[in-house]
């Protein structure tokens, strides 16, 4: 393939239409490998004694779908505008009601109105901890997972930028929590590997998740793009990095 086909494709792959936050799309391409821990199976088995829930951040409902169908007050929300009616066609079956509201701002609930609150990969911070710890009832479960604000670090560098949420780990993160009132019962972090098998499924994640490299496009960022093509090969890897929490009030 000659130099400007490349480029040509990667720029298709700019435009490729992502919804919601599935990656599918990009499956086998980029691999990464698992945290020790199960999120979806904590939050299995700690539904099985509630009575409502809460997701936040739920993106296109892509993961808290696989948790229902509801049998119990099931709410989610989500600050992104387009993702929410994709999570809307997707969780409205499944007993969820669906409601647009920003994870890290005052949240549309009345206090102690959930048992157990779930945030995978959401924004965490001061307030929002605090309003968590408001609509939770007493003896209530919160569950997050997050990611570590080092995560893709190395990845970053490459185009020149440096990560934004660096205060985001566990050590920070927990003790916001227990400031606030929570019970740690359980927490972890975990560092592993990201595995980018072709440039053009990087520049699909590059687009997908805008703020790694905030102004990403494959005509600013081309010789990066072909520097790094070169090593593919050998194998392009990176350092992911997560942690959870799970807190009771």
């Amino acid at each position: 393939m000659s130099r400007q086909d490349l480029i040509n494709q990667w720029k298709k792959e700019e435009r490729e239409k992502f919804e919601g936050w599935d990656f599918s799309y990009i499956k086998g391409r980029i691999i990464q490998e698992e945290a020790p821990w199960n999120y979806l199976k904590l939050a299995k088995q700690l539904l099985k004694d509630s009575t409502s829930v809460l997701d936040m951040a739920t993106g296109g409902g892509e993961v808290f779908s696989t948790l229902g169908p509801f049998k119990i007050k099931a709410v989610a929300i989500e600050g992104y505008a387009p993702n929410v009616n994709v999570a809307k066609k997707r969780l409205k079956t499944l007993g969820v009601k669906v409601i647009k509201s920003d994870e890290v701002k005052k949240l549309p609930f009345q206090d102690s109105e959930f048992d157990l609150v779930l945030n995978r990969h959401g924004g965490l911070n001061q307030n929002s901890i605090k309003e968590i710890h408001r609509i939770l009832s007493n003896k209530g479960y919160f569950l997050t997972q997050q990611v570590d604000g080092n995560n893709f670090k190395d990845l970053i560098n490459e185009f020149g930028h440096k990560p934004k949420w660096v205060f985001n780990n566990l050590k920070n993160v927990q003790s916001q929590m227990i400031k606030q009132g929570f019970k740690i019962l359980e927490s972890g972090e975990w560092t592993g590997k990201i595995i980018i098998k072709d440039i053009g499924a990087l520049v699909y994640l590059l687009k997908a998740v805008p703020w790694l490299v905030d102004d990403f496009s494959v005509d600013k960022y081309r010789e990066t793009l072909e520097r790094l093509h070169k090593r593919i090969e050998k194998q392009l890897t990176y350092t992911a990095k997560r942690f959870y929490i799970l807190a009771q009030k």
